[in-house]
């Protein structure tokens, strides 16, 4: 059986959205709240997820060893060696090494200043005593 269409409904529903009375307002602040809504769902999700990754990504840990990342647990369940042998000094117990999305932490920072970097200059191509002549004899 043909099902027929419900104008009477539709009247209805057209009625109080062109008549400005309370109803009809109430109707499309729904309207438009529900469609807000729709509208900003992927971007609350999409920024609840990326929280919840962050903070799971501060209790994983990486084992020194073959660099699997677990959870919690003290024994890496991959090849079975301690955790906390591969932890930098002073870093809390669980802590994820490395930096976090937000930066990277103050305790782990090193700073240049304190840092001696030692440079040796390897001659790729062993040049002749001609070349050097020639270089010296270049220069003004």
């Amino acid at each position: 059986m043909e099902r027929r269409i419900p104008w009477l409904w539709i009247g209805v529903a057209a009625a109080l959205l062109l008549v400005p009375t309370s109803a009809g307002r109430l109707l499309l602040d729904v309207i438009g709240g529900l469609t807000l809504t729709l509208l900003l769902l992927p971007l609350l999700a999409g920024g609840v997820a990326l929280i919840g990754w962050q903070l799971v990504r501060r209790r994983l840990r990486s084992c020194p060893n073959c660099g699997f990342a677990s959870l919690g647990s003290d024994v890496c369940p991959a090849c079975g060696s301690s955790f906390a042998g591969g932890e930098p000094p002073g870093a809390p117990s669980g802590a994820a090494s490395g930096s976090s999305f937000w930066g990277s932490r103050p305790d782990l920072d090193i700073d240049a200043r304190d840092v001696t970097i030692n440079v040796e200059v390897v001659d790729l191509e062993p040049s002749t005593t001609r070349e050097l002549g020639d270089r010296e004899s270049d220069r003004p």
